[in-house]
C-alpha cells in the first residue's frame, strides 16, 4: 500500500492497510491508524498521531514545526482523530511548550484546500473549513462550526459550536455558539438557523435560541446584564445554557 517512490522513516508506525502515494514523506515519530489514505506529495512530520480512515490529499503539510519564533525544537505534537478529510495544500502545525504542547483535531472534519491550522489550536468534531480559512495560534473551534472561505481568526479566539462564519470574516473576538458572523471586523448577523435545522434541533430549541439571541444582541444590555437574563432563560432549553456558559467564560469579549 506504500508507493515505492514514497519516503517513510523506519521509526514511523503505519497500520497495515495505510495507503501512501508517490513522493510523500512520512517522518519519524508518526503514527497513522488503519484505513487512512495519504495522497501523493504529502509531508507528515512528528511527533504526530493520526487516527483511522482519514484522507489526506496532495501537497498537504501535517505536523511540521510551529510557526512561532519562541519554538526551539521541543518535542511538541499533533493529534488527529478519525475520518477527517484534509484537502490540497492544507497546513496543520504542532503545538508549543508555551501552551499545552499539542494541536488537536477531532473527528469527521472537512478541511478544504489551503486552510491553515496553527500551533496549539483545538478543533472539535464535524467542523467545515472552506478554502483558505486560517486559524492563528491557540484558537479553539467547537463542534459543527463552519468557517467560510478565507475566514481569518485572531490568536486565542474561540468559535462556539454550530457557529457560522461567512466568507471573508475577520474575527478578533470570540464567536458564541449558534451565531452567524460576517465582515471585517466580524459582526453578528443572526442565528445559524439552517445549521440548527440540519443538525436536528427542534422548533422549540430554535425558538428559545431566538429569544436568547435577542437578549444578547437586541436588548441594548451590557454583556453582563444580558448574561444574567440568559441564565434565567437557560432553564427553558439546554442549548441556551450552552450559549450562556460560553459567554460567561470568555476573556477576549464576544463579537457583537
Amino acid at each position: 500500500m506504500i508507493d515505492q517512490r514514497a519516503v517513510v522513516d523506519r521509526a514511523a508506525e503505519l497500520a497495515g492497510d495505510v495507503s501512501v502515494g508517490p513522493f510523500s514523506v512520512i517522518g519519524s515519530d508518526v503514527v497513522i491508524g488503519p484505513g487512512t489514505w495519504i495522497g501523493p506529495h504529502v509531508v507528515i512530520n512528528g511527533p504526530t498521531r493520526i487516527g483511522r480512515d482519514n484522507r489526506i490529499h496532495q501537497f498537504a503539510s501535517i505536523g511540521d514545526a510551529p510557526q512561532d519564533k519562541k519554538y526551539s525544537g521541543e518535542p511538541t505534537r499533533l493529534e488527529m482523530g478519525d475520518r477527517n478529510v484534509i484537502r490540497e495544500y492544507v497546513t496543520i502545525k504542532r503545538g508549543t511548550v508555551q501552551h499545552e504542547g499539542v494541536t488537536r483535531l477531532g473527528d469527521d472534519n472537512w478541511i478544504m484546500a489551503y486552510a491553515h491550522i496553527a500551533h496549539d489550536c483545538r478543533v472539535g468534531n464535524q467542523t467545515v473549513f472552506a478554502n483558505g480559512a486560517s486559524l492563528a495560534g491557540h484558537v479553539s473551534v467547537d463542534d459543527c462550526a463552519i468557517l467560510g472561505g478565507f475566514t481569518l481568526v485572531h490568536q486565542f479566539c474561540a468559535i462556539g459550536a454550530h457557529a457560522f462564519c461567512a466568507f471573508g470574516s475577520v474575527i478578533n473576538k470570540d464567536v458564541p455558539p449558534f451565531v452567524t458572523v460576517t465582515g471585517n471586523p466580524a459582526r453578528t448577523s443572526g442565528l445559524n438557523i439552517e445549521g440548527l435545522r440540519r443538525h436536528g434541533y427542534s422548533d422549540a430549541t430554535r425558538k428559545a435560541l431566538r429569544q436568547a439571541y435577542r437578549t444578547l444582541y437586541r436588548s441594548n444590555l451590557s454583556v453582563q446584564e444580558a448574561l444574567e437574563r440568559l441564565h434565567e432563560q437557560s432553564g427553558q432549553d439546554a442549548a441556551v445554557a450552552v450559549l450562556a456558559a460560553f459567554v460567561e467564560h470568555r476573556k477576549r469579549g464576544i463579537v457583537r
